[in-house]
């Protein structure tokens, strides 16, 4: 052999052994992480899912955990060479037990969701919502996918600093114009609720009101227009008054002129971070005293309520306790056989500023009711406290991450999942998102009976 033919046959096993092998199938790492991510994100749920919320749920998930295996991958040392057959059949194996295990999951939580539905009086799911599922997430996983890579390969081409310049101003962009965005959809979805001011004289906006029809959104609207004729319901807007003192100011003056400390029963009522008031539980007070109770609202806010929750949430204590101190002074002063029975009244955010109001004092029989408060946020005391054990605001809070939820204080509606830790913080946070979708008994959907208070506070 000359030795020409020795350099050649060197150079050849030596591009064979550089040369890429190529495998079938994914690799194991991502097939393992996928496994998990599904497996999480098909974990037992507060509520029933539509089957486009779980989609998105499940392609994210999967989305997060392929990047962060990839990023992974990058900082760490290349593993050691296998052998091409070898290396093939074992990811072929690990994606045959992926596939079962995941088949395994999806039958329990078809279970799940099938029970959750038959305790809300909902229609059964079968295999479309599977099939709808399944092809959702493989979508978002495949358009995340793209778009990242586009994204990437763009960011490459300005370099380090054209990247960061790009990327803080789409972050600033986002944080200035979302929360106003979302202020300006909730607020066209509900400008068409009372365009025209209510007859009954005892609603705010009526005709000879203190109020001004023009001062209210389409919250403070809704609650008025719906008064009947002997009722008494009185709405302070935000631009009814420059500040919070202000507006109480005009709420005790507006009750003076309708008549509401005259009823036997005085609800002040602290609206959601959005000014909203649930009409079921206006409509239960009514019921439950007929026209013997007068209902006062004041709202501190007209953004959406998690924009509320997360960033002003001092604006709902501030304003309950103006209004109830400047209600207490009025009541104070009228003989005491005049007095009516007050009571505080807050769902959800407005829970949290009701409780502010007892913040010195403790709540006498019936004269505080909270309603689907979020977690760890009021103090039960002698307060009526009713909450659903398949609300997510009652579940959520960062400590899900890592400790259960305390439902001493909930009633059972539905099947209550297994806490485990992260996974039920990721599957709460979810349902938080359909929420309002239940039907009134369950999840943040509360009746008539949100209004039946306990002596006890219970």
């Amino acid at each position: 052999m000359s030795s020409n033919t020795i350099v050649v046959a060197r150079a050849l096993r030596r591009r064979g052994r550089n040369a890429p092998q190529t495998h079938s199938g994914p690799r194991v790492g991502s097939t393992v992480v996928v496994t998990i991510a599904s497996s999480v994100s098909l974990a037992p749920s507060l509520l029933p899912r539509g089957s486009m919320t779980q989609a998105l749920f499940s392609g994210i998930l999967v989305v997060v955990a392929l990047a962060v295996t990839a990023a992974v991958r990058r900082l760490g040392r290349r593993s050691p060479r296998r052998g091409a057959g070898s290396e093939t059949e074992l990811r072929l194996l690990a994606l045959v037990v992926a596939s079962a295990s995941v088949a395994v999951i999806g039958t329990v939580a078809h279970h799940w969701q099938s029970g959750l539905r038959l305790a809300m009086d909902m229609p059964a799911i079968g295999p479309r919502y599977w099939l709808e599922v399944l092809t959702g997430a493989t979508t978002v996983v495949a358009f995340t996918t793209g778009i990242a890579h586009g994204v990437r390969v763009i960011l490459r081409g300005l370099g380090r600093r054209g990247a960061i310049a790009v990327v803080a101003a789409a972050a600033a962009l986002i944080w200035v114009g979302a929360a106003p965005a979302a202020t300006r959809l909730t607020s066209a979805a509900g400008a068409a609720a009372g365009s025209a001011p209510p007859a009954a004289p005892g609603a705010s906006g009526a005709p000879g009101s203190l109020v001004p029809w023009e001062s209210l959104d389409a919250q403070g609207r809704r609650f008025a227009v719906g008064a009947a004729e002997t009722s008494v319901r009185v709405y302070v807007g935000l631009g009814s008054a420059p500040d919070p003192r202000a507006r109480a100011a005009l709420a005790v003056r507006e009750l003076q002129r309708t008549g509401g400390f005259d009823r036997g029963h005085l609800v002040v009522a602290v609206p959601t971070g959005s000014g909203w008031v649930d009409g079921r539980a206006v409509d239960g007070f009514e019921a439950a005293w007929g026209g013997d109770v007068a209902i006062v609202a004041h709202e501190y806010s007209d953004t959406p309520s998690w924009v509320t929750f997360l960033f002003d949430r001092g604006a709902a204590t501030e304003s309950a306790r103006a209004l109830v101190d400047a209600v207490r002074q009025h009541l104070a002063a009228l003989p005491s056989q005049r007095r009516p029975a007050l009571h505080v009244y807050g769902q959800s955010l407005g829970a949290i500023g009701g409780s502010a109001a007892f913040a010195d004092t403790e709540p006498g029989p019936c004269e505080a009711l909270w309603v689907g408060p979020p977690a760890g946020a009021v103090r039960a005391g002698r307060a009526t406290v009713l909450a659903n054990s398949s609300d997510p605001v009652v579940w959520w809070q960062p400590s899900l991450l890592w400790s259960p939820p305390d439902l001493s204080h909930t009633r059972i509606d539905a099947p209550v999942p297994l806490w485990l830790p992260v996974v039920g913080f990721l599957q709460t946070t979810v349902d938080l998102i359909g929420s309002l979708d239940a039907a009134p008994g369950h999840g943040h959907r509360y009746g008539q009976d949100q209004v039946r208070c306990a002596p006890d506070g219970r």
